[in-house]
């Protein structure tokens, strides 16, 4: 965490699990910390995510979709209001409990993509036809369907690298320039749009010809007259997908909630309403309802030191100091799924 600058960014995780209380949100129980790792034991959440749901359906209705953005809508707000912002909201971070309600995850461990080696004017525009100044990197023309099996092709192998995919970044943050809430709004955009076209709106056969097309979003945000989206869709979609300064949300969720597309939401009752998917889930155990992954691409390191021992606190370990925290009303006397004892942590 040190090496890779990540310090305050799990520290920002931590804290923002520990102080958030909603529904919305992955509940901590606990945070600890040895010599080796930093641990945060969460809440599992067996309904699976919205990246293996899209994979498997595809496509949701314009319902299904205003159901689960809506939920996404509340999970953003309550952040916001706790003064935090995401930068990395995205399908596989937004989670479904057993009865198929959207919980908000992974709010500092996420992978950046490494947008250093690019120069300002590789986000260029030519003035002269609106298109991207470097050619090198222009997107095969596809159909709708084409588009959409090139991406489920690939989506799982950008989900998983090292580098993460920029499908669903702001312009502002991969310009580097500064950037407020706002930058969740467009995130929530970019996954509507994949929701009900299939792909996201940005989407090209490697991440810095996206990073382009989403810096010059005016030339290739554009909807497919096979998706069949309403005029309510695409307006609150283009209404997010927009300039900083136009962008829906950035006065508050409040402005987003009255956009015609939700007309017909129970904003207090969304989360007491029968989900828009209902999950198959067999205990709380269940793990069918997530993308099965190849254990071998996982490295697993030794510890250094075996057995308990102690040493002097370094430089280093000062960063840490604090790590450790336990959601009382939770932990105490829990009841461990499927095993039929209790934990009571000391």
């Amino acid at each position: 965490m040190l090496r890779r600058g990540q310090v305050e960014h799990v520290r920002a995780e931590r804290n923002l699990l520990a102080e958030v209380d909603s529904n919305c949100i992955v509940k901590l129980y606990c945070s600890f910390q040895d010599d080796e790792y930093l641990y945060l034991i969460m809440e599992y959440l067996p309904g699976g995510d919205m990246m293996t749901l899209l994979m498997r359906k595809d496509t949701l209705t314009e319902d299904e979709a205003r159901f689960y953005v809506a939920e996404t809508v509340l999970a953003v707000e309550s952040i916001h209001k706790h003064n935090y912002i995401h930068r990395d909201i995205k399908p596989d971070n937004l989670l479904l409990d057993r009865c198929g309600h959207l919980r908000l995850s992974d709010f500092g461990l996420c992978k950046p993509l490494d947008c250093s080696t690019l120069q300002e004017q590789d986000f260029s525009v030519n003035t002269n036809n609106g298109a991207p100044s470097d050619e090198r990197h222009v997107t095969p023309k596809r159909t709708q369907q084409e588009q959409l099996e090139h991406w489920q092709k690939n989506r799982r192998t950008l989900a998983y690298s090292t580098v993460g995919t920029p499908d669903y970044i702001a312009p502002e943050v991969l310009l580097k320039k500064g950037y407020g809430m706002e930058c969740d709004w467009w995130s929530l955009g970019a996954i509507m749009y994949e929701m009900l076209v299939g792909y996201p709106p940005f989407y090209s056969d490697d991440p810095m010809s996206t990073c382009r097309k989403i810096v010059n979003w005016k030339s290739h945000l554009k909807f497919p007259e096979e998706a069949k989206l309403s005029p309510e869709a695409k307006d609150f979609i283009s209404r997010l997908l927009c300039n900083v300064s136009q962008r829906l949300g950035s006065n508050g969720a409040d402005e987003i909630k009255v956009h015609p597309f939700f007309n017909g939401i129970d904003w207090g009752k969304i989360y007491q309403m029968e989900a828009a998917f209902s999950p198959e889930v067999n205990d709380e155990l269940d793990t069918q309802n997530f993308e099965k992954f190849d254990e071998s691409d996982s490295h697993t390191h030794a510890p250094s030191r075996a057995g308990p021992w102690r040493k002097m606190l370094s430089s280093k370990d000062l960063n840490f100091v604090g790590y450790t925290y336990k959601n009382f009303e939770i932990v105490n006397d829990y009841q461990v799924p499927g095993m039929g004892i209790s934990l009571s942590f000391m």
